[in-house]
């Protein structure tokens, strides 16, 4: 295959796994909360302005901006996806602007898996990997709250079996 067809987001023999969907969710509930917010402060203002095209310009640009979101957060959430091979974790995302993160597990010092109410809910936690250079450290969000958990165990396994002494 010549080399101007080889994807750099798509490695040879690499099988990524998406991010659960429920992601979603926690991102909307997320930006949901931030929007209403938003709203409360613009109906406020909307009431408050004795020019009420300013009001009502500032009602239309938190409705844009909530559509726009509607409208990218799930296809940011169907785009990232995670690998693991047997020296590193893969985590690639981005749609517009991608990125490949790799984390050599021979690097790795600690795993943590974290999750908040909104995620706790939904069902899902985040991994983040911690490194010896925390220019390396990587999240990987939106994965099932009992499939992290054995992410975490064969990270550290893997993460073992591969040290590279400092």
């Amino acid at each position: 295959m010549p080399s101007s067809q080889l994807d750099p987001f798509a490695p040879t023999g690499v099988q990524f796994r998406s991010v659960s969907l429920e992601l979603i969710k926690v991102r909307l509930a997320a930006v949901a909360f931030f929007l209403l917010c938003s709203a409360a402060v613009v109906i406020i203002l909307f009431f408050l302005l004795p020019q009420k095209w300013i009001g009502l310009l500032l009602i239309a640009t938190v409705v844009a901006i909530a559509l726009w979101l509607l409208w990218l957060i799930p296809r940011q959430v169907r785009a990232m996806g995670w690998a693991v091979t047997g020296t590193d974790l893969q985590i690639r995302k981005g749609i517009m602007f991608k990125s490949l993160t790799v984390v050599p597990l021979g690097r790795l010092q600690y795993v943590d898996v974290e999750e908040g109410p909104v995620a706790r809910h939904f069902g899902i936690a985040q991994v983040k990997l911690h490194t010896a250079s925390a220019t390396t450290d990587a999240q990987l969000p939106g994965i099932p709250r009992e499939q992290a958990a054995q992410l975490r165990e064969q990270i550290a396994d893997l993460a073992e079996s591969n040290l590279e002494g400092i």
